[in-house]
């Protein structure tokens, strides 16, 4: 029989301030050995806190502090007249910072030389961090971390929608893991590698979308885009390029002419595409399916299907159905104002079906390559252009088939349309590399951070 005497732990009674067995250890036992557990009044003291009477005539940034260790913030900068509370802590750098009356999900925030200008309410309290203890920056990113976030969750008390740890409970009955500062130092400093790199290669990324649109006017002689500005006052438009005799649709802008070339013969996309083509679904059998692809596994960033279904057996005219290698573009926004749009390929039984939000493109006559229809809508001049023309009630505005039917486009050979094509897809796939290796640079940050912190 097991010596089961070789499993029983001891613990002061001083120490014991969870009385589940179970929480006690998850609350403990966490912590990577090799550094020192400490209690947080180690290295966090009660502040001066200087108070601010609040006057009418001047302006106040008030502070909160973001669930998940997303910090401390402005959340707001308000007049003195619309507060009802008349006196405000003043915060200063390096203190740490969170609701007292509501303090979960790591809402712990430092205040930054940036925010020290900002103001507390008396449901805030504030700690001084002594930095010769604590490197602020790595008090931060502990709170960033999920696995602190669940372990200091396990101290809050309090109703569900009051749950806060107080600040003498902080400071002196909860514990955590204190590196010596050297360590500190070079744990934050692996990090910020980590998310600086990160950060240059979304900066690199954005400057290859704004290339696409350059590369495109460029080559196609389109003349650079400008966003439509309006002007109050008396508008005047050019005699030529009145399409439109509507007032209201003049004075919103857009003239469907913001990809007009100037180097090649120009036609309407809806003479040149099907718009919205029907698809008949008669040739199939009972028992077939269709692939269904909803709005949400259209890949904003990558203009791709990242996710296709096998939907219902059904033939409701609720769906929009499309075929193989067909443009589904949103029409409604936000959606399109953030590119939802994507090629269909690998439908099952070639054929598919989904939200009626999509207007369906696809070319005719081999006059134009579905490809380059897809980098022309997929522009940041259309995105910008086609707010214009949006109908409907505002949260449910749409882009109308007659905006894309009447849209202005370069007429160019196939072999050009080719070339094009092949840049801006070799374009596209460094640009969702850099936006994988970039994400992949913030995953590990916190990754690696948490490695060093807990136990294996």
């Amino acid at each position: 029989m097991e010596n089961n005497l070789t499993m029983i732990h001891t613990v002061a009674f001083s120490e014991l301030n969870v009385w589940d067995v179970k929480t006690f250890f998850h609350l403990t036992d966490i912590f990577n050995k090799k550094y020192p557990v400490v209690l947080f009044g180690e290295f966090l003291k009660k502040p001066q806190i200087d108070k601010v009477q609040i006057k009418d005539s001047e302006e106040y940034k008030i502070l909160g502090a973001r669930a998940y260790g997303k910090g401390a913030f402005v959340n707001r900068i308000v007049k003195g007249k619309t507060l009802k509370m008349r006196t405000y802590q003043q915060a200063k750098v390096n203190h740490l910072f969170w609701c007292k009356v509501d303090t979960k999900n790591g809402a712990f925030g430092i205040i930054t030389e940036d925010l020290a200008d900002g103001v507390g309410s008396s449901n805030m309290t504030f700690a001084k961090i002594d930095t010769t203890k604590a490197n602020p920056e790595f008090v931060q990113l502990l709170f960033g971390s999920k696995k602190i976030n669940e372990y200091m969750d396990g101290y809050v008390s309090g109703t569900t929608n009051r749950k806060y740890i107080k600040p003498d409970q902080l400071r002196d009955e909860i514990k955590i893991v204190l590196p010596p500062i050297s360590e500190q130092n070079r744990l934050v400093e692996n990090y910020f590698k980590k998310i600086k790199l990160a950060e240059e290669q979304e900066l690199k990324a954005d400057n290859l979308e704004n290339e696409i649109d350059s590369y495109l006017f460029r080559t196609l002689g389109i003349k650079h885009y400008n966003k439509n500005i309006k002007v109050k006052g008396l508008n005047f438009v050019m005699f030529e390029d009145l399409e439109i005799w509507g007032a209201d649709k003049l004075l919103r802008g857009g003239l469907n002419n913001v990809l007009q070339s100037s180097k090649y013969p120009n036609s309407k996309l809806g003479l040149l595409t099907f718009i919205n083509p029907t698809t008949s679904l008669s040739n199939l059998k009972p028992n077939d399916e269709m692939s269904f692809i909803p709005m949400k596994n259209v890949s904003d960033i990558h203009g791709i299907v990242e996710k296709m279904e096998v939907g219902i057996k059904s033939k409701s005219s609720g769906y929009t159905k499309f075929q193989e290698n067909d443009l589904i573009w949103a029409r409604i926004t936000p959606c399109m104002q953030n590119g939802k749009s994507a090629i269909v390929k690998g439908l099952k039984n070639g054929l598919g079906y989904g939200s009626t939000e999509f207007h369906v493109i696809r070319t005719k006559n081999n006059e134009y390559t579905v490809d380059f229809v897809y980098h022309l809508l997929r522009t940041k001049a259309i995105r910008e252009d086609a707010v214009n023309h949006f109908t409907g009630s505002a949260g449910q505005q749409r882009v109308p088939k007659s905006y894309l039917e009447n849209l202005v486009v370069p007429i160019v050979s196939l072999s050009i349309q080719n070339e094009i094509s092949k840049h801006l897809n070799n374009i596209k796939n460094e640009i969702a590399e850099l936006k994988r290796e970039a994400e992949l640079n913030r995953t590990t940050a916190i990754k690696d951070f948490e490695l060093e912190i807990f136990k294996s």
